[in-house]
């Protein structure tokens, strides 16, 4: 089993940051990439953190994800913007538009700003809460190439695009709902194979429809959504939701992120914000903290330590890894290495 390795948190994002510049980024660009990456290694999202950086290198020396760090506006309809991502980190686009839809929140009471020529964003999840963070009611949302096919479809129909909703609270931590549509993400998955462990067999099926806890059948097979149907009918709604609103890449049109590395992902996002103050809402911070207490200090089942609402246990492995954290060795070792002649 690889070891881990503890790690300063400010001398992780240095290290990660000196990567990306070599590749191209600008020291703004770069910083943030890094930053965002150490986030998720803090928050425990491993799968969406540091395991990404030889991957994200390779692209941008072959040229399908460009290292600029700020999309251009394609559109600006008061309340609504569309932007292009111009193919670069897809953290910094997210960041951008998330940002410029919590400013719409402020002066129209919604906000929302369509992404295309996107490409991966690690988990929806922090641009939703960047908009709890302002004290906006966020949500953030992505398509990728199809991995999971229709109910009764032996083909991939469907990628496992990520939802995400944060509900801001009067104190930490915010409520933040962040699901991809598959019983297990695709980047779990193939940490799972990094780490030469088995996925459950819920997870996936091989190329021939067959149950597979193989992380290595189930990335050439075909993921499973999660509650059937139902999780196939909520990524589809995400693509469409996504892709068509965009005008950018929607369904098989978006290329495998591990796929051949100089075609662009050309994925598309969403992202929308309320503002509680535009509803006259303004107790919502207060009255969202006491549904999080009330359901976290409910009775709890024999054997249950703890009932933790949505995004509480990101947030307590952040609170626990603010200065230091650990990094798997082979991934670390990885990262390293992709630095080599950068």
């Amino acid at each position: 089993m690889p070891s881990a390795v503890p790690m300063r948190v400010a001398d992780l994002v240095a290290e990660v940051a000196a990567v990306f510049a070599g590749a191209g980024l600008s020291p703004a660009g770069a910083s943030r990439i890094a930053e965002a990456l150490v986030e998720a290694e803090q928050q425990g999202l491993s799968s969406h953190g540091l395991m990404h950086v030889p991957l994200y290198i390779e692209r941008l020396r072959k040229g399908s994800v460009s290292p600029h760090d700020e999309a251009l506006c394609v559109s600006d309809h008061g309340a609504v913007a569309v932007l292009d991502g111009r193919h670069m980190l897809g953290h910094l686009a997210a960041e951008q538009a998330m940002t410029l839809a919590i400013a719409k929140a402020r002066s129209f009471g919604i906000g929302a700003v369509a992404v295309r020529h996107g490409f991966h964003f690690g988990a929806a999840g922090r641009y939703a809460a960047q908009a709890a963070e302002a004290g906006m009611i966020g949500i953030a949302m992505s398509n990728t190439r199809p991995l999971m096919p229709a109910p009764g479809g032996a083909e991939p129909a469907v990628g496992n695009n990520p939802i995400a909703i944060a509900i801001p609270t009067a104190d930490e931590p915010a409520v933040v709902v962040d699901v991809a549509m598959s019983e297990g993400a695709l980047g779990r998955i193939r940490h799972h194979q990094q780490r030469g462990e088995p996925i459950p067999a819920n997870w996936a099926v091989t190329s021939e429809g067959l149950p597979t806890t193989d992380p290595a059948e189930a990335i050439r097979g075909l993921l499973l959504p999660t509650g059937g149907p139902k999780g196939f009918a909520l990524a589809l709604a995400v693509d469409m939701l996504c892709g068509l609103l965009s005008g950018g890449a929607v369904g098989a049109e978006v290329k495998a992120l591990y796929g051949d590395a100089a075609q662009p992902n050309d994925c598309s996002f969403l992202f929308l914000t309320l503002n509680p103050q535009a509803f006259g809402a303004e107790s919502l911070p207060r009255r969202a903290a006491a549904e999080r207490e009330r359901i976290s200090s409910g009775r709890r089942a024999p054997g249950t330590n703890a009932i933790r609402v949505p995004g509480q246990a990101k947030w307590e492995n952040a609170k626990l890894r603010q200065e230091i954290v650990a990094v798997d060795s082979r991934t670390l070792a990885a990262l390293r290495a992709s630095a080599i002649g950068s």
